[in-house]
């Protein structure tokens, strides 16, 4: 019986992630922290939707987490055909703002368990028919984000390494999708402490988390590289690329201050 795997999958756009696979058939499996949130996720989706379900409660950001996912997969004898990095999240304000340890559970989680998950599962996922790998990087990925230095660095780390495996996996069964999501109605603000001038700035845009689930879900399933959520946030990709850096940096500085 195949699974897909989903990290993150207690809240927000891993939530209607996981609830998109689920109405397409696909058996889930759900890791995250909250155990009592997983359960009532696993529950809803098994009795909705008929599909097996089965959830994890871990820190991801962990350096031993990846390895703990695998073998419990392994343990419980789960066949993963999708798995889908989503966990992640950000640290606004200037970057001394935060303690080094901060900074490195940051990356450990944005980059570090990102790849541990594809690496430990991309030999079983050579062993289906077909099999996907949904990475989730964010539209901070397309330039340097002052105020949210490192978390776009983190998120360029994301949507580099995604673009490059694709290309390296093009022959085989695995196909790897790197989706990049702009302003979500999600918890992430809150999280990340982003500051009033720019959470109204981002309530402007928002997308919900299932409208940004059923377009990536549609994209990697249709073997796509790359996805950028909403034609604003297609919009501004293209002008961090067509803008002089200098003055798109700036103008994004004003928003997190």
């Amino acid at each position: 019986m195949e699974y897909a795997l989903i990290t993150g999958a207690s809240k927000g756009i891993g939530r209607a992630i996981a609830r998109e696979l689920a109405t397409r058939g696909y058996n889930i499996l759900l890791v995250a922290r909250s155990e009592d949130l997983l359960q009532q996720l696993a529950n809803e989706i098994a009795s909705r939707d008929g599909v097996s379900t089965d959830w994890l409660a871990l820190d991801l950001s962990l350096p031993e987490a990846p390895q703990n996912v695998y073998d419990w997969c392994r343990a419980k004898g789960y066949d993963v055909s999708v798995l889908v990095n989503n966990a992640g999240y950000g640290l606004s304000g200037p970057f001394e703002k935060y303690s080094l340890p901060e900074h490195l559970n940051m990356m450990q989680l944005n980059m570090s368990t990102l790849v541990g998950m594809t690496r430990l599962f991309l030999p079983d996922l050579h062993s289906r028919p077909k099999s996907y790998i949904l990475n989730v990087a964010s539209s901070a990925a397309y330039q340097a984000l002052p105020n949210l230095a490192l978390y776009a660095a983190t998120k360029s780390f994301v949507l580099a390494f995604s673009r490059g495996l694709h290309q390296e996996l093009l022959k085989s069964p695995v196909s790897v999708t790197c989706v990049s999501p702009g302003a979500t109605d999600t918890d992430f603000p809150n999280r990340a402490q982003i500051g009033e001038k720019g959470m109204k700035a981002a309530e402007k845009f928002n997308m919900t988390p299932e409208i940004v689930a059923s377009i990536a879900v549609k994209g990697m399933l249709a073997g796509k590289t790359e996805i950028i959520t909403g034609f604003i946030n297609k919009l501004g990709a293209a002008m961090a690329w067509l803008l002089p850096k200098t003055v798109v940096e700036r103008t994004a500085m004003k928003i997190y201050e």
